[in-house]
């Protein structure tokens, strides 16, 4: 039960967040229509369109929230950079990840920006929508979106005149979802978010443009990847794990879900090194790993990740790395569910940026002020026999041993294939 005093909490820590924010909109008219923006998205309103969203507001019309979508003078961007700055402060820890992954917006017509027939995780099918890629915050404080990008088709990008209409700003041009997804993590590194980790599904996982990157940023990632992937030491991923004596599977709950902790069989193997990326003078400073998930129920069902990670990584951080991935997906359920993020009406590209970015913040502030409730509230391995597996134990985690990764040709280039 809310109590008057909570309400009052409440209402004042929203006024806090728009202070923060308002120094973004120029003129006091758009500061006001702000606030009634975001209020509605967290106000129990049926469907949070610009219609809904005025009359909560007690507005007569819909023409000032429609405005300051469409027309007002400020910029999405800034206040992305302030929410982040929100979520460091609020929600922020050291070992913080960062996930990537899209979702889509099912959409009717031709003319909403970067809308057409793809394919939607979301829907499960191919579906006329929206594509936006997105990157989560996760700490044990809780978990909240942080930055977005619009995937623009190529068939919208070559069409210029089709995104002039769609008010697309020219110098924007076709990339790739990895591509997005690159440009997003880069800003996030950037900004006052402590991230320690990168996890992301296999569609970004398998591209090595993207591993390189966090390699080079200096950020450790658990990547999934597809059973096709290659490994130091050449074999496919799925034929690395064929290779697994018994003893290397290990039942570990990667998180707790709705029914309680996520256990599966897991095995994790460390890999060589790669002396150009992996060493500081004469000593590693980061080690690659390959990890398995395999379902107890089911075991003809695993799933691989790359992983790259600081010396002192165990295996059961790893796997409590890969398993924050599904926070991204609470984070769009819950966005969805009770800040709007997907019931805009918007056509046009800067709509579109605007309305996500409200409603990220809206997002933020609800799993901001539930992290402050609840603070109130608040058998041994046998050791394997000689056999020609590549597989040895090593201490307290599983090896793969390779005469040198220059005996498979281009070794080095496989782990980033």
């Amino acid at each position: 039960m809310i109590t008057e005093r909570v309400a009052e909490q409440w209402d004042l820590e929203l006024d806090s967040l728009f202070v923060t924010v308002g120094h973004r909109f120029g003129r006091v008219e758009l500061r006001r229509r702000m606030r009634d923006y975001v209020r509605g998205l967290l106000a129990p309103v049926a469907r949070k369109n610009s219609w809904q969203l005025a009359e909560q507001a007690g507005h007569s019309t819909p023409d000032g929230l429609q405005h300051l979508l469409a027309g007002a003078k400020w910029q999405p961007d800034d206040i992305r950079d302030d929410l982040q700055k929100y979520v460091a402060d609020t929600l922020g820890e050291d070992s913080g990840v960062l996930i990537i992954d899209d979702t889509g917006f099912i959409k009717k017509g031709t003319t909403s920006a970067g809308v057409q027939r793809q394919y939607s995780g979301t829907a499960g099918r191919t579906e006329n929508c929206q594509i936006g890629v997105f990157a989560a915050y996760a700490s044990s404080r809780g978990r909240v979106l942080v930055d977005r990008d619009l995937y623009l088709p190529k068939s919208w990008a070559e069409d210029r005149e089709r995104c002039r209409a769609a008010k697309v700003p020219d110098e924007r041009a076709f990339a790739t979802k990895g591509e997005l997804a690159r440009h997003i993590v880069l800003r996030c590194l950037a900004s006052p978010l402590p991230i320690t980790w990168v996890t992301a599904d296999a569609a970004y996982g398998q591209e090595s443009r993207f591993r390189r990157m966090l390699e080079q940023s200096g950020v450790g990632y658990v990547l999934a990847v597809p059973k096709s992937q290659f490994t130091v030491g050449c074999p496919r991923i799925d034929g690395l794990f064929a290779q697994a004596p018994a003893e290397a599977w290990e039942k570990i709950s990667c998180g707790d879900g709705a029914k309680g902790p996520r256990a599966y069989h897991w095995a994790a193997v460390r890999l060589p090194a790669v002396a150009e990326f992996d060493y500081q003078g004469e000593v590693p400073h980061r080690m690659r790993w390959a990890l398995a998930r395999r379902s107890i129920s089911k075991p003809d069902e695993i799933a691989y990740y790359l992983a790259y990670a600081p010396l002192d990584a165990t295996v059961k951080e790893l796997v409590r790395i890969a398993g924050t991935r599904w926070a991204i997906e609470e984070c769009f359920q819950a966005a969805k569910n009770e800040c709007g993020l997907d019931q805009y009406e918007v056509r046009r590209y800067v709509g579109w940026y605007r309305h996500i970015t409200l409603a990220m913040l809206a997002h933020a502030f609800l799993a901001a002020t539930a992290h402050q409730a609840r603070k109130k509230g608040a058998g041994p391995v046998r050791q394997p026999g000689q056999s020609g597996s590549q597989w040895r134990k090593s201490g307290d985690s599983w090896q793969l041993v390779v005469p040198s990764p220059r005996t498979c040709g281009d070794a080095e280039a496989d782990t980033t294939r």
